[in-house]
């Protein structure tokens, strides 16, 4: 199901989510696509430097930041910032900017570590090679976090090719169910049959900006208004 809208308009405009949108896209236009191949080997992520089973163009360190914001793809990319887009808007005004850019950055390096445990612990040597890219484990991340503040906000998306509308809830746990399916639910190895996606990052950073935003709304951070949009707690 593609996401067209979610019938939200943002509170304020939502600077932190679109500056990294921008970023995406300028590292691909002006970094990736001239030399596409060096550039994903150069600034990729791979799982097996973690444990030093082997060395990287760049530490693990460095190179967890610098792999969110590459693709290997237009289809990668364009499908990546239209989630953002979508439901990234919200989720800062929900947060806050500041707030919304660590957490942002925090999905991201959970997502990255739990692709990277599940590969170390249960693929190859040569799993741990493959390089890691995109930025669609910290988009996971806000998915979740979307999940628990705007549930019922009504996604507009396509179903064989019709425009439909159905709640957050539905069409956020139909994606998860998926990438915990594709993912063989993190017990039967470290490769998903989606050919190179790293479904179990999507698990991480769900489940992270999920139990983030739990806990923020218990501590009062977020809490929904009337009208069931979500707003932040005084300081």
């Amino acid at each position: 199901m593609l996401p067209l809208s979610d019938g939200i308009p943002a509170r304020r405009f939502p600077f932190v989510n679109v500056a990294i949108i921008v970023a995406n896209f300028a590292v691909w236009l002006f970094y990736e696509l001239p030399h596409l191949q060096s550039a994903v080997f150069h600034a990729s992520f791979y799982p097996c430097t973690v444990d030093a089973s082997c060395h990287g163009p760049e530490s693990w360190g460095v190179s967890w930041i610098t792999s969110m914001f590459l693709h290997g793809s237009w289809d990668h990319i364009l499908g990546n910032m239209l989630f953002l887009a979508i439901f990234g808007k919200n989720v800062e005004s929900a947060f806050g900017p500041v707030r919304y850019l660590a957490f942002y950055f925090a999905g991201g390096f959970v997502a990255t570590m739990t692709q990277t445990a599940m590969t170390l612990l249960f693929g190859t040597a040569a799993d741990g090679r493959v390089p890691n890219l995109g930025a669609s484990g910290a988009i996971a991340a806000v998915l979740g976090a979307y999940f628990v503040v705007y549930p019922e906000s009504r996604v507009l998306t396509l179903v064989l090719w019709f425009p439909v509308r159905i709640p957050a809830w539905i069409f956020l746990g139909f994606w998860f169910l998926y990438q915990l399916v594709e993912a063989n639910f993190g017990l039967f190895g470290a490769r998903a049959n989606g050919g190179g996606v790293a479904f179990f990052a999507h698990v991480g950073g769900f489940v992270f900006g999920f139990v983030v935003a739990r806990i923020l709304a218990g501590v009062g951070r977020v809490a929904p208004d009337d009208n069931g949009f979500p707003l932040r707690a005084p300081a």
